[in-house]
């Protein structure tokens, strides 16, 4: 296991080249000045605008000014907001704590909603509950996080005042209350396929001979479903799960900006509307390292579930 995943760690670093390669051409070629950004659309003398694009390092060739980037982020210096005027690894750090504790809460919420209903639909198939949670499948993967957002603000928060609209919190106990509604927001999809997953590979896995031999020996049913057919049906179930994770790294962006979270997805928001090139290329690298070392994570975790499976 130690072999495949330093492997897997290798095969990571001309993923990272290539993205970051891919993301400077295209962060360049879209519209807009960062210059002018920056300067606020005024008229400014050519002088003036030639020292901000050589602090801005956009001087010289594309390939080049890449080169150079490249050199100064192997060193740590992912380089400094032009916008904000501050270090792009401090940017990170004060904001990804927060895109953190939203994305690990919706995670939480999915899989203690998604799992247990998918169970249950698979047990009583063709129940009220299994249409139920049919359609609550249906409205999660039908509906867009931010409308998802909009109307829980409208409801809980409006018309119930259950919960804040806006904001993230100042302590750590306001910090979780601000964020049950975005969490539950950006969960719903989440719940929606991973109940789904879970529900078909239950009723997979149900049919098997083994669960049928264990129910011959007169097993309780709740052991039946825990421990066999539920364990046998987590693989696929994992896949999507760990998969949904890299969606809900997406679904932040536009959760943050809809309720006012100062969080990454804010961010990137404003350094895309800004132009702010080190901002957008040092976000970029961190969601695909993340995206990747959450791929390896669960590689590995089908070794946990499935002790046949053998890494090499």
């Amino acid at each position: 296991m130690v072999a495949y995943t330093l492997r897997r760690l290798i095969a990571l670093v001309p993923v990272l080249l290539f993205v970051s390669f891919v993301t400077f051409g295209l962060v360049r070629l879209a519209p807009g000045d960062p210059v002018l950004i920056v300067l606020g659309g005024k008229k400014v003398d050519p002088a003036t605008a030639e020292v901000l694009r050589q602090q801005f390092g956009l001087i010289g060739d594309p390939f080049s000014q890449y080169v150079a980037w490249l050199g100064r982020a192997l060193q740590g210096d992912l380089g400094e907001s032009y916008r904000l005027r501050q270090d792009v690894v401090s940017l990170i750090s004060e904001r990804l704590p927060l895109t953190l504790q939203l994305i690990g809460l919706s995670m939480l919420i999915a899989v203690a909603v998604a799992i247990p209903l998918g169970v249950i639909q698979a047990h009583r198939r063709n129940s009220v509950i299994d249409y139920a949670g049919s359609l609550l499948a249906l409205i999660g993967l039908s509906s867009p996080v931010y409308f998802t957002a909009i109307i829980g603000v409208l409801v809980f928060a409006v018309g119930l005042g259950w919960l804040p609209a806006f904001g993230s919190g100042d302590d750590p106990l306001s910090r979780i209350h601000h964020l049950i509604l975005p969490a539950v927001a950006l969960a719903l999809g989440t719940i929606a396929l991973t109940s789904r997953m879970t529900r078909s590979a239950m009723l997979e896995a149900l049919s098997s001979d083994y669960i049928e031999a264990a129910r011959a020996k007169g097993l309780p049913e709740q052991t039946i479903l825990v421990k066999h057919a539920l364990r046998n049906a987590l693989i696929p179930v994992v896949t999507v799960t760990s998969l949904q994770v890299g969606f809900l790294l997406v679904g932040s962006v536009l959760v943050e900006t809809t309720l006012g979270l100062g969080g990454l997805g804010s961010l990137i928001t404003d350094a895309i509307q800004n132009r702010d090139y080190p901002v957008i290329q040092a976000t970029v690298l961190l969601l695909t390292v993340a995206f990747s070392l959450l791929n390896l994570a669960t590689d590995l975790f089908y070794g946990v579930i499935d002790p046949r499976i053998r890494y090499r």
